[in-house]
């Protein structure tokens, strides 16, 4: 429907108040709805206010405390006071200009105190400061400060450019630790398993010949108590020979292996033995230390 109004009534809209004069001085505001007039008084209506929420963009330029240029992008949130809705159309010609102004004010007093880092940080304290300095003042001339939002702080490009290889430079370095600290892990991790197999693989082949010499010593035992007049020597010897025997004969018989040189004859034999017996007593002087 809107705004109507006739010589002797009108009908204000919802989110509206009208300003009603008598002979050109304020007399009354005109809430939403039906009201009468008087002309015949000299009242008749000035004009129409809009209680609505405004909005107002504002872009600040200044300079931060470490001498970077920067551009602050503000969103003032305003609406008219019903109740002082005579001083909101009296008192200012041009609301938006003022807010602006104040804005102006107390961003470029606050931001040069602070450094550039802190701006981005503290982006809140400044809206809060612009939004206290507005209320005190614009209030008194019928004007609610409701909202106050930084949008964005916008650097010099130069500046900006910078950062992002500041940051990108910081960020490889953080990765390069981390690299390196994984390469050392996996190197003395494997250092570890290869030490660890090692030692595993030493304690199986000394239990080995341990177990050999066990066996050697039975058999020994067994056949002295068994054939009278034999020494253990004897006994020792009869059984590398027939060992070394047996070795040849598998050698022989795998169809893997090619010719093989070997030594042979009974001088070599026995040299076998003595080789034969060293080795099961290393492995039993081996074996002691390990236990």
């Amino acid at each position: 429907m809107g705004n109507t109004f006739c010589l002797f009534c009108g009908c204000v809209e919802q989110s509206y108040v009208a300003v009603v004069e008598r002979w050109g001085r304020f007399e009354r505001v005109a809430q939403p709805g039906f009201n009468l007039f008087n002309p015949f008084a000299g009242e008749f209506i000035a004009g129409l206010l809009s209680t609505r929420l405004s909005s107002l963009d504002v872009r600040i330029e200044t300079k931060t405390k470490d001498n970077v240029f920067v551009q602050l992008d503000c969103s003032i949130q305003y609406r008219v006071i019903k109740e002082n809705a005579d001083d909101a159309f009296y008192e200012l010609q041009n609301p938006q200009e003022q807010i602006q102004a104040y804005v102006f004010d107390v961003a470029r007093a606050l931001v040069p105190r602070m450094n550039l880092d802190q701006l981005f940080e503290q982006k809140s304290d400044v809206a809060k400061a612009v939004l206290d300095e507005l209320e005190k003042v614009m209030g008194a001339y019928g004007y609610s400060i409701e909202h106050i939002l930084m949008v964005d702080i916008i650097p010099d490009p130069s500046v900006r450019k910078a950062m992002n290889e500041i940051n990108a430079a910081q960020r490889m370095q953080l990765a390069s630790v981390y690299k390196g600290e994984s390469e050392k892990v996996l190197h003395v991790k494997k250092a570890e398993a290869e030490a660890e197999g090692k030692y595993l693989g030493g304690v199986g082949v000394a239990r080995q010949r341990q177990a050999i010499t066990d066996g050697l010593r039975e058999n020994i035992l067994d056949f002295s108590q068994k054939v009278e007049g034999t020494s253990a020597r004897e006994v020792m010897d009869l059984i590398m020979i027939t060992q070394y025997f047996d070795t040849i004969k598998e050698l022989g018989n795998s169809s893997k292996n090619t010719t093989i040189f070997i030594p042979h004859g009974p001088g070599h034999v026995r040299d076998i033995g003595e080789q034969i017996r060293n080795g099961m007593m290393e492995a039993a002087t081996a074996q002691a230390n390990i236990e």
